[in-house]
């Protein structure tokens, strides 16, 4: 899957927009960065999108989400998402699956890591 950054989704409500970074590029520009910055919970619905597109209903029972932010993303950069199943191990009618997950940005730079583990059918 892949989504560009678009700036005007980029201010933080978490921090009432106190923190310019992630939507202001000329204080962006001021404090070093490139341009302004995403927070992580972005990448990270991203992923959670890719996985409800390939799992369905299953990512809301009982799935179970463990990523790491290793890199900025920043404002119109292009994400796109990966999964790679690595286990399936057979639970009740079904199956738990675990699935190793990342994004990154065009340039191949990861920006997101993790596992995601499914109950499918069970």
């Amino acid at each position: 899957m892949r989504k560009k950054a678009p700036i005007q989704l980029m201010g933080s409500r978490l921090c009432g927009r106190c923190n310019p970074n992630p939507w202001d590029p000329v204080y962006a520009s001021e404090t070093g960065l490139r341009g302004p910055i995403q927070t992580g919970e972005m990448s990270s619905a991203y992923i959670s999108e890719m996985c409800v597109n390939y799992f369905g209903a299953a990512m809301f029972r009982g799935a179970r989400y463990n990523l790491k932010y290793v890199g900025s993303t920043f404002a119109n950069d292009v994400i796109t998402t990966f999964g790679k199943v690595v286990e399936k191990t057979p639970k009740g009618d079904g199956f738990r699956f675990k699935v190793e997950v990342w994004a990154e940005d065009e340039t191949g730079e990861k920006k997101t890591v993790g596992f995601v583990e499914a109950d499918v059918d069970v």
